[in-house]
């Protein structure tokens, strides 16, 4: 999937209001497409299941006003998160979208980006001179719908003259050639979600596989952007890291030539909420993902809510094998944070 095509669309009155909602709708309604028009909250439908309801919302696009005061923080990826987008049309099973969105997973997309890109500014100087680093896909994959709504673009162009501000966001979705001619000035950093061939095959559907996804990077990286992988959730199963060393080597075989900086790693082990436990066994009952409470440990997190991570011990060992083996691969590279 290069690009998410919605099969059904729900779109709130007061985004008709802007001239994005109003060509998003035109030009979905083009594809024919059904597209009913919302007040206030989204229109309950019934479904046989849980699971038909889960996959049916992730094929649902909702049109709306964003209209929160406060952006969320967004530690320890950056300052702010940028909300031009949440959920994501793809089906990982390990996604910790299952816990922020419930079941409520459609993809909703704000057409106010204007207001919003407004804020950020309102935000950068309140912490000036200090720079101010603003997530895009914090809780959406924001590539995967860019075709239809061209927010990043609106975001790139945005922060490339926004002085001390930086924008970054990570996709798995492979659709960036309206993104490599942009006046980016190097403020923005595009990362690649990338996983090991045991759980891509395993956990991931619905999006790009890992060809694609490197192909990408490497046309991000040619056409200047700072970029980053991120290896998430880093699954420990038998033979685990020769799958992530092949992963390792993949990247270097794609990206050497053409980095033009140092390349940023963001590693992120795998945890799960009971919430998203829930959810993932009603939605995938056959999955194979390590679930069990019992061989983790109950740590909270920033937003309150408490996760089951790898114990101690076993995050020291994989941060250190990661470390030494990302230090060999990528000599020039920085690892930003492993959690």
């Amino acid at each position: 999937m290069e690009q998410f095509v919605p099969q059904r669309v729900f779109v709130q009155k007061a985004a008709l209001a802007y001239e994005k909602g109003e060509r998003l709708v035109r030009k979905l309604s083009s594809r024919g497409i059904p597209t009913e028009v919302y007040e206030r909250k989204v229109p309950a439908l019934r479904y046989r299941s849980a699971k038909d309801k889960f996959l049916a919302l992730k094929r649902t696009l909702v049109i709306g006003v964003w209209t929160q005061r406060d952006f969320q923080t967004c530690r320890p990826s950056a300052h702010y998160q940028l909300p031009l987008v949440s959920g994501c049309p793809g089906l990982c099973e390990y996604c910790y979208l299952s816990t922020n969105l419930g079941d409520r997973p459609y993809v909703r997309v704000y057409v106010n980006t204007a207001e919003i890109l407004a804020q950020a500014q309102r935000y950068t100087e309140a912490r000036r001179p200090e720079t101010t680093i603003f997530e895009g896909s914090a809780t959406s994959d924001p590539v995967a719908v860019e075709g239809w709504t061209g927010s990043v673009a609106e975001a790139i162009a945005f922060f490339a003259r926004l002085e001390s501000a930086g924008f970054r966001f990570v996709t798995k979705f492979t659709a960036v050639d309206g993104l490599l001619g942009l006046d980016h000035r190097g403020k923005t950093e595009i990362r690649f979600s990338i996983n090991s061939d045991y759980v891509l095959s395993h956990f991931e559907k619905g999006v790009p596989g890992l060809e694609r996804r490197m192909e990408a990077a490497r046309k991000v990286a040619r056409a200047g952007y700072p970029l980053g992988l991120l290896i998430a959730p880093i699954l420990l199963f038998p033979g685990w890291k020769d799958n992530y060393l092949n992963l390792l080597r993949t990247a270097r075989e794609y990206l050497e030539a053409a980095l033009a900086g140092p390349l940023t790693f963001e590693l992120i082990t795998h945890r799960f909420t009971s919430r998203a436990k829930s959810v993932i066994r009603q939605v995938y009952p056959d999955t194979e993902l390590p679930l069990e409470e019992s061989e983790r440990q109950f740590k909270y997190g920033q937003f309150g809510y408490g996760k089951f991570v790898y114990p101690a011990g076993t995050m020291r060992e994989v941060e250190e094998w990661f470390r030494e083996q990302i230090s060999s691969t990528f000599p020039q590279s920085r690892i930003l944070y492993f959690v």
